[in-house]
């Protein structure tokens, strides 16, 4: 098979397409053939060298990529044979190895797509998806609420722009210049103007992704009583907010890192509003030969919500 693999630690040069073995499903797993494999921002800070969290760097060569949907091709000892033939999408989880033509994974990881979701769509859902619906659970969005979601235009901010706005929310996003085209938000400010965040106006919610001075600007515009949900910081540096903040204005704010509760069931949700068409999620398509490519394009913010590699 053709694989993206890793060698050495660093830049998105080091990702090369070669040819790879075949791998075969072990008891209990599936075999994919990979029709679309995500991209996430984790991806380009492992491939860098950079530790996320307790999870130690893999082994090198790696072949990257944590979501895989296709069709399944083989199964292994104990799975029914029935399997093969049927569109699934699966989260990888630590082992990756989903930028590739073919992808194994326990079946009990594995989704069966509903006819009529594209597999592009289903990656997207899988990972970033599921992601979103534990940031909603914590978000508790209420119609009349204004929310500000930052980074709007990304993955995770194009498919809470969405929901919020099903929930009946007045939403405002906030993206770059060059995006801002593609931010579906009752109000859309450019958050590299200066004034950006009084153009937003007051908010009952903040949707923070980003952190650093974008987080704390947006923070500065909570009503009194208003709630920030803090799920990662593509600024570098976590959104500061001091016990000050937070008891003279009687304000929120929580963390909706770690997806607390099972997995599974948020990404049966996540795959449900995609198949329904209550979420759709933006993505930026590259062939998998051009994986380095999407990596770059990643880190120099030049895409639009999810990325994601095609065989």
């Amino acid at each position: 098979m053709r694989a993206i693999v890793l060698h050495e630690f660093g830049p998105a040069a080091n990702l090369r397409s070669e040819e790879a073995a075949d791998p075969e499903p072990g008891p209990g797993q599936v075999r994919i053939a990979v029709a679309a494999a995500g991209v996430h921002l984790i991806d380009t800070k492992i491939r860098a060298g950079e530790r996320m969290g307790p999870m130690p760097l893999p082994s090198l060569p790696d072949i990257p990529g944590r979501e895989a949907a296709g069709t399944v091709d083989a199964v292994g000892d104990g799975v029914d044979e029935a399997w093969v033939g049927r569109r699934v999408v699966a989260h990888l989880g630590p082992a990756s190895r989903g930028y590739a033509e073919l992808a194994v994974r326990e079946l009990e990881h594995v989704h069966a797509l509903p006819d009529g979701l594209a597999e592009d769509v289903a990656v997207a859902m899988i990972g970033t998806g599921r992601t979103a619906m534990a940031i909603l659970r914590a978000a508790a969005i209420e119609p009349g609420d204004r929310v500000l979601v930052l980074a709007a235009a990304g993955g995770l901010g194009s498919l809470l722009t969405q929901a919020a706005r099903n929930a009946g929310a007045t939403v405002v996003g906030a993206a770059s210049t060059d995006k801002l085209d593609r931010v579906a938000a009752d109000v859309v400010v450019d958050y590299t103007r200066p004034d950006w965040a009084e153009a937003a106006g007051e908010v009952t919610l903040v949707l923070d992704g980003v952190g650093g001075e974008v987080g704390r600007a947006a923070l500065e515009r909570l009503r009194r009583g208003g709630r920030q949900v803090i799920f990662g910081w593509s600024a570098g540096e976590i959104t500061p907010v001091t016990g000050g903040d937070i008891v003279a204005r009687g304000i929120a704010v929580s963390s909706a890192l770690g997806l607390p509760g099972v997995l599974r069931p948020l990404e049966e949700r996540a795959l449900a509003a995609a198949a329904s068409g209550a979420l759709t999620p933006l993505l930026t398509r590259f062939p998998l030969a051009d994986a380095a490519a999407a990596h770059e394009a990643l880190e120099a913010r030049q895409t639009v919500g999810k990325v994601v590699l095609v065989p």
